[in-house]
Formats: C-alpha cells, sequence, structure tokens
C-alpha cells in the first residue's frame, strides 16, 4: 500500500507536467479518480444546478462511488501514464 501511495502522490505531481492539456471529460475523470483515491465515496450534498463546474466535479467523483481507494490509485496513476505519453 505505501508503494501504491507513493506512485500515487508521484502521478498527482506528474499530472502538473503534461505534455497538453487534457479535455474537460479527462479532467473530470482526473479529478474523481483523485478524489475517490485520497478520500474515499463522496459525502457532500449536490451542488446547486447555478454552479456548474463544482456540480459537474461533484457528478464526475460521484461516478466513482464504490470503487476502492487503492482501485481509484491505480486508475489515476494508469491514466497519468497514458497522458504522459502524449
Amino acid at each position: 500500500m505505501a508503494d501504491l501511495k507513493a506512485k500515487f502522490e508521484q502521478a498527482r505531481a506528474d499530472s502538473k507536467n503534461l505534455p497538453e492539456k487534457p479535455d474537460n471529460m479527462t479532467l473530470l475523470r482526473l479529478y474523481a479518480l483523485y478524489k475517490q483515491g485520497s478520500v474515499g465515496d463522496i459525502d457532500t450534498k449536490r451542488p446547486g444546478f447555478t454552479d456548474m463546474v463544482e456540480r459537474a466535479k461533484w457528478d464526475a467523483w460521484n461516478m466513482a462511488k464504490g470503487t476502492s481507494k487503492e482501485e481509484a490509485m491505480q486508475a489515476y496513476i494508469d491514466l497519468i501514464e497514458e497522458l504522459k505519453e502524449g
């Protein structure tokens, strides 16, 4: 688990230096996987319809609900690696 957590944190650092900015859907997926891997299942109320950005982020994270932290961490790491390759 410690090794996975270290790779997860390295992937987070690598996410700031990707060759190109991912599209919005990929950014939402990254956000959801990061939150699920670091916090676990979402436990907040869905934002109102006037806050579209936070609502989209909430929806993305909510879709990851039920995924274990370890699975989310690995999926995040894999997606960052894929994005690094361009």
